[in-house]
């Protein structure tokens, strides 16, 4: 695979030039060792492309996941301690959700990564939300998200967002005190 886009958001790009630059490249080595066409695996049975075949995003997901793993950078969870405090006072919940969490794909040395194949609003969570809850809770200091960019995500299942779909959201969202910097790439294959 091959990086098409950089995207940094609130100097992303920059921080983690300055303060991650080999895991900068230990991850633009993972991406150019990932052969995308190996994952072209998945039969359309949607109506607008019956029969074509398309990339399967957990085929991709897991090759990338070994790829980390190779390399030592772990997955993190996070448990979700719900509160019943915001319930109305005649309100009495069956259960508590025990057992939920949030994950970040990847973390080493406080660089958390996430790859996205999926819906756009899942890579307005992971930069938006969710890197900032792991980096209040003291996991990372800057974030990377991987994303297709259009002509790839096109080759995926209708539905899949991509790189310049998210950029202009954040770029139209802004930034927030909260925000940490994330570098997004746009790959291709």
């Amino acid at each position: 695979m091959m990086i098409a886009g950089r995207y940094s958001f609130k100097e992303g790009e920059e921080y983690i030039q300055k303060i991650f630059p080999h895991l900068l490249k230990e991850i633009d080595s993972i991406i150019l060792t990932i052969d995308a066409k190996k994952y072209k695996t998945k039969k359309s049975k949607e109506k607008t492309m019956k029969n074509k075949m398309l990339y399967n995003p957990v085929q991709l997901n897991k090759a990338y996941s070994e790829a980390f793993d190779r390399l030592n950078w772990k997955k993190q969870k996070i448990q979700c301690d719900y509160s019943k405090d915001f319930y109305v006072s005649d309100y009495k919940p069956k259960s508590m959700h025990k057992g939920a969490f949030r994950e970040i794909d990847f973390i080493k040395e406080k660089l958390g990564v996430e790859i996205q194949f999926g819906k756009y609003a899942f890579m307005v969570y992971n930069v938006c939300a969710k890197m900032t809850i792991f980096h209040n809770h003291g996991f990372i200091d800057a974030g990377m998200e991987i994303v297709p960019i259009k002509q790839f995500a096109d080759e995926m299942s209708t539905g899949v967002s991509y790189f310049e779909q998210f950029i202009w959201d954040l770029k139209n969202r802004g930034t927030a005190d909260i925000d940490i910097p994330v570098l997004i790439l746009g790959i291709d294959d």
